[in-house]
């Protein structure tokens, strides 16, 4: 079975504090489809190294993006919509979320999952992440940010959305939507 060409993935990305939880949440309930959080994900391992502070190898990322991919393909095969909140940071674990789509071919961008990266200056995400560091509402700490910056490619080729993730999350919501449409 196919996919459905209308069943579509969408995958909110960007490095830590840029939003693709809330984003991801609101943009599910606009498009009344569910929303898959890379984090729930994660085993406690992965975590915990994140809470010490340590940044993840491809070893510890790779299982965690496969189970990722086998959600959005689940989803995709019963011809639903998913919104999925992930970093994705590098062309490689895109494409891991990418061959959730049956139909995806290698170094071909067009297909059932989309990515949206949220863009914001490193300033902004460090205030971000500093606020939710003093709420205790997040395992990741601030110290990582740069790593995350570090890793983030992007290639133009791969046509992923950039929205500036500073406008206000209504508005986030309303471009990602207009352009999906």
């Amino acid at each position: 079975m196919a996919s459905n060409p209308k069943a579509t993935a969408v995958v909110i990305m960007g490095v830590t504090g840029a939003g693709k939880s809330t984003i991801g949440e609101m943009l599910a309930g606009v498009m009344n489809c569910s929303f898959l959080d890379a984090d729930d994900f994660h085993p406690q391992k992965n975590k915990d190294k994140m809470r010490e502070g340590i940044p993840l190898s491809d070893e510890d990322r790779i299982p965690w993006l496969e189970k990722l991919r086998d959600a959005l393909k689940e989803s995709l095969m019963d011809e639903k919509n998913v919104i999925l909140g992930c970093s994705a940071l590098h062309k490689k674990y895109r494409d891991i979320l990418r061959s959730a789509d049956p139909n995806y071919r290698s170094e071909c961008y067009v297909g059932a999952v989309k990515f949206v990266l949220l863009d914001a200056k490193a300033e902004v995400l460090a205030a971000r992440l500093d606020r939710r560091a003093a709420e205790g509402t997040h395992f990741m700490p601030p110290s990582l940010l740069q790593s995350q910056l570090d890793l983030l490619h992007i290639d133009d080729a791969e046509g992923i959305i950039k929205v500036d993730a500073t406008l206000s999350p209504h508005a986030i919501v309303h471009a990602i939507k207009c352009v999906l449409e």
